[in-house]
């Protein structure tokens, strides 16, 4: 049986206004197609991708059901025109196939297959939620802070592989760490070449430690994070990513979901008595799904503390052969995505041995 969404539950209640457009949207120019809701064709053409030109268009007149594709340009654009009183439909650009894979794509038809799409059944669409802009503001910023973790690690390589085709060899050490310890390490020769890269990997500390006390400070205006980080490899910047990423402890139906949503799931391809085994679908947001999966090598690692968790995933280690650890820390990731759900929706800190808890709760 088919889940149905948050957001297809609130289009099932409101009624359908007289007008559907499809919005083709374009990083300069978006075309758009008008439908009455029985299906006939009012109006198509071109506009600019710009606030003006939507205010232009959409800003005045009777309600109109829009629909758009999942984009950079999505979240500001649905934002406005909600704000103009539009019921809008943002469609989940992986899910409708026939308007990406089709064999006739172009802009007007894609704007005119999304406008009978939702005069049709907006389900069809498969409708997101953007978050709001606050929220979108708090995850820039911890999208912002990844770019400069990938870029100083970046840095870090290169100056190590200077060291490295001079004959040397730098100690390991923390990023932190790095350009003190390197500049004791590095000969003379090749100051001149790595001194502008160790200027630039301490200034990048320096941003990151600062961006670092602004998520921890986001504990005050989402309590919940506060909730999640009581699981062990669960720090400040994956409860904070969680989060504002799923937006809501409701997005989904059902815990097990988590999981799915964030690509951590199997590709499933069963077709009659044929059901071979894929990799994971990777749909969803990278980045969470990559911290997840830091979090799972920090339970199964060396410093992991014992937990139910922790049990499972070294056990489907140990009997997976070659590829078992891999397989157990995607195991693991997935199972720990649904368990921050759990604890975001029950506010309910992190039990180690939850069945132990509840087998007591029985016999008291």
């Amino acid at each position: 049986m088919q889940k149905i969404s948050k957001k297809q539950r609130v289009l099932a209640a409101e009624s359908k206004p007289e007008q559907v457009v499809g919005l083709d949207v374009g990083d300069r120019y978006s075309h758009y197609c008008m439908l009455t809701n029985t299906g006939e064709l009012m109006e198509e053409g071109r506009i600019q991708s710009t606030a003006a030109a939507l205010d232009k268009q959409f800003g005045s007149g009777p309600r109109m059901r829009i629909a758009l594709e999942t984009g950079g340009h999505s979240p500001w654009i649905s934002r406005l025109l909600e704000s103009y009183g539009h019921q809008v439909i943002v469609a989940n650009a992986r899910k409708i196939p026939t308007v990406t894979a089709s064999e006739s794509k172009n802009d007007r038809n894609d704007a005119e297959q999304l406008a009978r799409m939702a005069a049709f059944d907006p389900r069809l669409l498969h409708p997101i939620e953007h978050r709001s802009l606050e929220r979108q503001q708090d995850l820039n910023l911890i999208h912002t802070r990844s770019v400069l973790v990938r870029v100083r690690t970046l840095l870090v390589n290169s100056v190590r592989g200077l060291v490295k085709s001079g004959g040397g060899r730098l100690p390991a050490c923390s990023s932190e760490a790095f350009p003190e310890r390197a500049r004791t390490a590095i000969g003379v020769e090749l100051k001149t070449a790595c001194e502008p890269l160790l200027e630039q990997i301490a200034q990048m500390n320096r941003s990151i430690a600062a961006m670092d006390k602004q998520i921890e400070g986001l504990e005050t205006k989402y309590p919940e994070i506060a909730v999640l980080r009581t699981v062990p490899g669960v720090g400040p910047v994956v409860a904070a990513c969680y989060v504002l990423t799923l937006d809501s402890p409701e997005a989904m139906e059902t815990n097990r979901q988590a999981g799915a949503y964030l690509g951590l799931r199997p590709r499933q391809q069963q077709s009659g008595d044929s059901n071979p085994q894929f990799g994971i679908t990777k749909t969803g947001n990278i980045y969470l799904r990559s911290l997840l999966v830091q979090s799972a090598q920090y339970i199964l690692g060396r410093f992991g503390q014992d937990s139910e968790l922790r049990r499972w995933g070294l056990k489907l280690a140990a009997s997976g052969g070659k590829r078992g650890k891999k397989r157990a820390l995607v195991a693991v990731a997935r199972k720990l995505a649904v368990v921050l759900l759990n604890m975001w929706r029950n506010r309910k800190q992190f039990e180690p041995f939850p069945q132990a808890v509840a087998a007591l709760a029985i016999t008291a």
